[in-house]
């Protein structure tokens, strides 16, 4: 299975997730261990597809956004499935998802590592709104005032421009708002305007990001389908006022500065009910582990006791 840890150790330090029975092989061999799904594990899975049943939408409309981003409208599908824990994606996304939405998804290519795409067939207008864009209509909704949409720029506490930056920052967000969904085959790759776009670009994939964050060496491999160029992790340092660079556990990861109150995700996305699901099942696991280990403890620590205690008696005898 290439599993980089060993499954004995996994199920031990996972309890609750899997249990552990003896059966024959053969009818006549020895008994050996086999594996099965805990009755949490089945509940747990049940829980996370009816989660993914009741936000079937929401994945559908991220994976035709990721599409309809992209120079050609199609991307590999070693990609995507690379990156489908970042977004939210079914396991089987290919397999059910995919086949089901024919109106928007068509697979090409042939089986084998970078040689399948999935294109998009059908445009659909309502998925063509940026968040920004879905925000400044909101605002103007509710206020009756046409609000231009534009990036929230908040620079962190402490954190100062100097003067030339300053007016740099404000004359590149007086530029128009460039929609990610935009055909800008016309753009420079060096001009403002692409950088705008680009940084447009990276707002939305974060924003449809579980956690509206993704490892740098992830969005890289999205160069070619969303034009970045050679130096796009730049653009993260550079805009710091809407994206915030994260150097733990030594990756380089862009996180979206607006979805952030200190370390707190403001705007959860509906499928991290899952991940939540899938932490009580372990936090389960790992409590009565350690209640086990109590109550072993403490089992050993009465026979030693009443050893010697007898250890006593005999010696005075």
């Amino acid at each position: 299975m290439r599993l980089n840890v060993r499954i004995k150790a996994f199920i031990n330090n996972n309890p609750g997730l899997f249990d552990t029975y003896y059966d024959r092989i053969r009818p006549k061999s020895d008994l050996v261990p086999f594996l099965r799904p805990s009755n949490r594990l089945r509940d747990f899975l049940e829980e996370e597809k009816r989660i993914y049943e009741e936000n079937e939408e929401l994945v559908v409309s991220k994976l035709c956004k990721l599409l309809m981003m992209s120079r050609y409208k199609v991307i590999s599908v070693d990609k995507l499935v690379h990156v489908k824990r970042e977004f939210g994606f079914p396991n089987d996304f290919l397999v059910n998802l995919v086949p089901k939405y024919s109106n928007y998804f068509r697979l090409t290519g042939t089986p084998g590592e970078g040689q399948s795409f999935l294109e998009l067939v059908e445009w659909n207008p309502e998925f063509a709104k940026s968040v920004i864009e879905q925000k400044a209509e909101e605002e103007s909704r509710l206020t009756g005032i046409r609000v231009r949409p534009n990036f929230n720029y908040k620079l962190p506490a402490g954190f100062f421009l100097r003067k030339e930056m300053r007016e740099w920052v404000r004359d590149w967000l007086e530029l128009d708002y460039i929609s990610p969904y935009e055909d800008v085959s016309h753009l420079d790759q060096a001009s403002r305007e692409m950088e705008k776009r680009t940084v447009g670009v990276f707002h939305e994939l974060l924003s449809l990001s579980l956690l509206k964050r993704v490892p740098v060496p992830i969005l890289g491999k999205f160069t070619d389908e969303y034009r970045f160029s050679n130096a796009f992790s730049s653009v993260f340092t550079r805009h710091s006022g809407i994206f915030y660079m994260s150097l733990k556990g030594g990756i380089e990861t862009a996180m979206l500065r607006e979805a952030y109150k200190d370390d707190r995700l403001i705007d959860k996305d509906p499928l991290l009910e899952m991940k939540d699901k899938f932490v009580e099942l372990l936090e389960g696991g790992w409590l009565e582990r350690a209640e086990l280990w109590k109550l072993r403890r403490e089992q050993v620590k009465k026979d030693m006791e009443m050893m010697a205690i007898t250890n006593a008696e005999l010696s005075e005898q």
